[in-house]
């Protein structure tokens, strides 16, 4: 059953309005070369709203067709009858997700606004339809089961459980209140995320060339650019943008500054004004844990972990645990370096978060006489993508060739787009598109969606995958120079996309996730980036061209554990916060600022450094559900990942041994969710992954060897 949000159906529409529809784009089944693509340069948000009733009107009329069939239930006339609706509202859903990521403007969030709890009442319907559950419950219980192929008595369990999770086997007055509450969260984690947005974009620190010092060329200029976009030629603009504030309080020296850079970004969501986000997060998880009582379970972490390789929040909390103690004894460490340095300087401070980044800076240059915006000179943007394909083409066999301009319609003159191919057969793959840069209107961070997913329900389907981020733009004629950290980011992001481009599943249930284990995928790509192959042909001068020196390499992989504590504190702290949050025992009023800073001070939360996000702007956890009470998903993806990487430095051929890469496309990616994670892992490694290969990978003592 096709995509994610919601509605009501306009049962009397009039003939005008059924014209109207039809012509409208955004309903149209992708049309074009490479099996369709979406009408990108067409899209007009005018058609939106029709799009999407229109949508569900169609999708429920194809529901009840399968509800009401008169014949017994099977796994064809009900199970892949389902996955074959809604292919309009897929259709539509395409567009609007580009304007609620890519392009978002005061009018699509007025829509938004509107649709949202709609659109949560129409997906509630369904999941409610009593006809409809007993056709998939009796598929589920039937001897039928039996004879089908592994994945598709996966499919069939996955789908009757997306059904008795979501509150079909509840009373009437039950359904009632969960579809109301559903349709009070949409609204809710559309506010949330328009919230922090809007604090994105309102608070812009401008300063003026007195106060560069410090600052690299490149920052400075990409500075310069953003304040021009922004009519504020002459001064620098600092965005409230992580790819904004993470440079600059690397290298400003304006103390005072970097403070107020600093307070700005942690506070977005969090300034008790209009897009405050307190008041919402005590709601919202009023309402979650309100939910999964109806259903029975003890707390919304509890329903959330069921069906994730964790299984329970007890075995997410003890992982992180193990590495907690860890990570801020080596934040103690670092801090002492720092304050080290700085009492060297005569600097006469106390090292404050604001400061963590700048020090951090100094020590790594001191210690490992590593410079970070001299590696940032051979990381250019155009050069690591090239880097990117040369990995998919060992791994995965996969040729990406550059697209006419013109030829398939984009969003935006930035996004640019290249046809993946098969090396061996010349078979197309699918698309891939690409929307590097941050602009207004465009969430932060960086992510990867698909517009057409790989399935075979109507001979088989190629993929259109996209990959999105928010670098900061390099000078007219230059190149974009990026951060390691980014760096790696961008790795990650298009390990999610080969994830995509590898599937090989017939259903398009089978492509779903489990969140626990979908980042692992993405992780372990990012080991590539420090293999000598990459290094040597891509990491290269952008002004001489020269390769990345040896003894500069060298000093990168010394350093690789440099700044661990940071790393994992940060992030660990948002994961055990959202945790907390979601399994309390009655989270009705909570007193959020209150909550967070009190369980941090319990856990013994390092004052020099804050939560990588804030609760007032975690967006992972209340713009949405996807990563709510899975944030710490990231780590446990990351033992999967530390332990896989492991196999290859292992394997005779390195990173790119054909014979492991074989394993992985074959077990960790084409599968997709066709295969249960844990076997989907012991048939690629032999094994289950130990915790042992990630305090490896972080410098930090194994747990049982204290």
């Amino acid at each position: 059953m096709g995509c994610q949000p919601a509605s009501e159906s306009a049962d009397n529409t009039t003939p005008v309005l059924q014209t109207q529809q039809q012509e409208n784009i955004l309903t149209q089944p992708f049309s074009g070369p490479y099996q369709g693509v979406p009408a990108f340069d067409k899209m007009q948000l005018d058609d939106l709203k029709p799009a999407l009733e229109q949508g569900m009107q169609a999708q429920l009329a194809e529901i009840e067709q399968i509800a009401n069939n008169p014949a017994a239930p099977t796994f064809d006339n009900t199970i892949v009858a389902l996955e074959k609706v809604g292919k309009t509202l897929d259709t539509v859903f395409t567009y609007y997700g580009i304007w609620s990521s890519n392009m978002s403007s005061p009018e699509f969030r007025a829509i938004q606004k509107e649709m949202s709890p709609k659109l949560s009442a129409f997906f509630s319907s369904i999941t409610q339809n009593e006809a409809l559950f007993q056709r998939v419950k009796a598929v589920y219980e039937s001897d039928e089961v039996k004879t089908l192929r592994p994945d598709q008595q996966r499919l069939v369990e996955l789908v009757y459980k997306g059904y008795t999770r979501n509150g079909a086997t509840l009373d009437e007055a039950g359904k009632k209140r969960y579809a109301e509450i559903n349709q009070r969260l949409a609204e809710l984690h559309t506010q949330f995320g328009n919230n922090v947005l809007a604090d994105e974009e309102n608070y812009v620190t401008y300063i003026s060339a007195e106060q560069l010092a410090g600052l690299p060329e490149s920052f400075v200029n990409a500075a310069a650019s953003a304040a021009k976009e922004r009519g504020k030629d002459g001064m620098y603009a600092i965005t409230n943008t992580r790819s904004s504030m993470d440079p600059f309080l690397t290298f400003s020296d304006e103390r005072e500054l970097r403070e107020k850079v600093w307070r700005t970004y942690y506070s977005r969501g969090d300034n008790g004004d209009q897009y405050d986000n307190n008041a919402l997060i005590a709601e919202i998880l009023a309402l979650r844990d309100e939910r999964v009582g109806l259903l029975g379970y003890d707390n919304y972490a509890q329903w959330r972990l069921e069906d994730r390789m964790a299984k329970n929040p007890q075995n997410a909390m003890d992982l992180m645990m193990a590495v907690w103690p860890a990570a801020i004894a080596r934040v103690k460490e670092e801090v002492a370096d720092m304050q080290a340095l700085a009492d060297a300087e005569g600097a006469n401070i106390k090292i404050e978060p604001w400061d963590y980044r700048y020090y951090a800076e100094k020590v790594r240059k001191a210690k490992y006489d590593l410079d970070s915006d001299e590696v940032k000179q051979y990381l250019q943007l155009d050069k690591l993508r090239e880097a990117m394909f040369y990995v998919a083409g060992r791994l995965f066999n996969f040729e990406f060739t550059p697209v006419a301009e013109g030829s398939v319609p984009v969003f935006h003159p930035d996004v640019k787009v290249w046809e993946v191919t098969d090396k061996a057969s010349g078979k197309n793959v699918g698309l891939w598109y690409l929307d590097p840069f941050a602009r207004k209107g465009k969430r932060s961070g960086a992510w990867a969606t698909s517009y057409r997913s790989h399935n075979t329900l109507d001979g088989e389907t190629n993929v259109l995958a996209s990959n999105n981020s928010n670098f900061v733009k390099g000078p007219d004629g230059q190149p974009t120079l990026i951060s390691w950290d980014d760096a790696e980011t961008y790795f990650h992001e298009f390990g999610h996309a080969l994830h995509s481009l590898s599937s090989r599943v017939d259903y398009p249930t089978l492509n779903g996730g489990v969140r626990d284990y979908t980042e692992f995928q993405s992780q372990l790509l990012e080991r590539w980036l420090l293999t000598d192959e990459v290094i040597n042909q891509y990491l290269v001068h952008h002004e001489t061209g020269k390769p990345i020196p040896a003894e500069l390499v060298a000093k990168i992989k010394k350093a690789a554990t440099f700044n661990e504590g940071f790393k994992t504190t940060e992030y660990l702290a948002s994961a055990l916060i959202d945790m907390k949050l979601h399994t309390l025992d009655d989270p009705t009023g909570v007193d959020v600022d209150k909550f967070e800073r009190e369980t941090l001070a319990a856990l013994g939360m390092p004052s020099e450094l804050p939560m990588r996000h804030r609760t007032p702007h975690f967006g992972h956890a209340f713009s949405g559900e996807g990563y709510s009470a899975g944030y710490y998903g990231y780590m446990w993806a990351e033992v999967l990942t530390s332990d896989a990487a492991e196999a290859f430095a292992e394997a005779p051929g390195g990173f790119y041994d054909p014979a492991v890469a074989a394993k992985l496309v074959e077990h960790l990616f084409s599968v997709r969710n066709a295969v249960d994670p844990a076997d989907a892992y012991r048939a690629f490694r032999g094994r289950d992954a130990k915790v042992d290969a990630l305090m490896r990978d972080r410098g930090f003592p194994l747990p049982n060897s204290q």
